[in-house]
């Protein structure tokens, strides 16, 4: 195999506006909007008020992204902006536990996909052995996806996530088609203040939008990154929230609150109430989809974190080597690698633990790499000129961070631990290879 350096230059412009969208949305809707319906409805009308905070707290998140990739069109994303702005140190710890974020939820996503695969072949879910080597093989299939070919992997990125939007579009007309209002809940059916009650819910359904940074990441792949990649960003958050906000609804309207608290597969049962066993597998078969797409662009983004890290010295000279195809082979061998090492970990604990604890971990490690952006763009904003241009993006910045900082909190201290304890064991490898 041919091996050299990546460089900017060397690489094909092959990720434009679509594509670049496609791994936005791609990546943040995956496995977590299939089971938000039975999550938020404890929590009654209000509940469903948590996607618009949420929502409007990664909008924040974009816009503040979108200022700093104009500054730094760079791969790399988050990590390439904190170590611009914050040093060599702080760069490391994004780009660690940024990484760890992409590794836990490719980890996460697979474990989901196997768990919907049960649905149509039991025998898999029956078996930890059947299940971990189905997931092991699917995260191997999308690695070596992602090896032989960017062009590929982008193309696969947008016919998936296209083919993810379709059943939830499905499921909206259907619902407000067959709508009965009465199944809608009542307001708050909880002893919880209104304010307790969105802070809960948000950090619940944070999960289901960590991932539109993954659009900035491949910037040196992007046409006109400085451009293009604030318009995926701003388009994708909308494009999401719209997608959450109007599927919520149409389940709400299909089934009652009390049978959507003890549902397993709330998507599958708001179908099979509209269509029977016919409409269920066509859900499933769409959760699959949807799965493939955000497993396929955390690989994606994993590796070019690993990439970006390596060419700024701070991950070992190997993660900076590219095949002849142009893509980071060995990082993507090596990520691959950590993820079948969390899975062999994790499957001890049964597919709905496993995938809780990896998706708490990867939401927690996305939400930092947000909090030391915003960080970073004060720092870039010492030097602007004062004015009003200036004045709104220090209250931007301001915004984004405590909106981290809030998300962070609601995550818990356990969660928070283990974060930590990922951290330190990063501190000898930034030793080892600090210049």
């Amino acid at each position: 195999m041919n091996t050299k350096t990546v460089d900017s230059n060397d690489t094909d412009k092959k990720i434009g506006f679509w594509r670049g969208w496609s791994i936005a949305v791609g990546c943040a809707i995956g496995s977590g909007v299939f089971m938000m319906p039975t999550l938020l409805a404890p929590y009654g009308m209000l509940g469903m008020a948590g996607w618009l905070v949420a929502g409007g707290g990664t909008l924040l998140v974009a816009l503040s992204l979108s200022r700093l990739v104009r500054r730094i069109p760079k791969i790399g994303g988050p990590y390439a902006y904190v170590h611009e702005g914050l040093g060599h140190f702080a760069g490391f710890l994004i780009a660690w536990t940024y990484w760890i974020a992409c590794i836990a939820a490719v980890s996460g996503i697979a474990i989901a996909f196997v768990g919907y695969l049960g649905v149509f072949i039991p025998e898999i879910t029956n078996s930890r052995i059947l299940s971990l080597v189905f997931a092991l093989g699917l995260i191997w299939t999308i690695f070596a996806l992602n090896i032989r070919s960017l062009e590929d992997s982008s193309k696969f990125q947008v016919v998936s996530t296209i083919l993810k939007i379709l059943p939830l579009l499905f499921m909206i007309v259907m619902g407000f088609a067959h709508m009965q209002p009465d199944n809608l809940p009542e307001y708050n059916p909880t002893d919880l203040h209104p304010a307790a009650l969105l802070a809960t819910v948000t950090t619940l359904v944070m999960w289901s939008f960590v991932g539109i940074e993954t659009a900035s990441v491949p910037a040196h792949n992007m046409t006109e990154p400085e451009k293009t990649i604030p318009k995926v960003l701003v388009a994708a958050v909308l494009t999401i929230l719209t997608i959450y906000l109007l599927v919520s609804f149409a389940i709400a309207l299909v089934v009652p609150a009390d049978e959507l608290m003890v549902s397993t597969a709330p998507f599958a049962l708001a179908a099979t109430k509209i269509m029977g066993p016919v409409g269920a597998a066509l859900i499933t078969f769409g959760a699959l989809i949807s799965t493939l797409g955000s497993l396929n662009a955390n690989a994606l983004t994993a590796g070019n974190v690993a990439l970006a890290a390596a060419k700024d010295n701070l991950l070992p000279d190997r993660f900076a080597i590219i095949s002849k195809s142009g893509t980071p082979s060995f990082a993507f061998v090596i990520s691959g690698l950590f993820v079948s090492v969390l899975l062999f970990l994790n499957y001890t604990k049964g597919l709905v633990a496993a995938f809780t604890f990896m998706a708490m971990l990867s939401t927690l490690s996305t939400l930092m790499a947000y909090a030391f952006c915003a960080v970073a763009e004060f720092y870039f904003l010492k030097n602007d000129r004062p004015g009003p241009e200036r004045s709104k993006a220090i209250g931007l910045s301001i915004a984004a961070f405590l909106y981290a900082f809030f998300a962070i909190w609601g995550a818990g201290t356990e969660i928070v631990f283990y974060s930590f304890m990922l951290i330190l064991i990063g501190m000898p490898i930034y030793a080892l290879v600090k210049k």
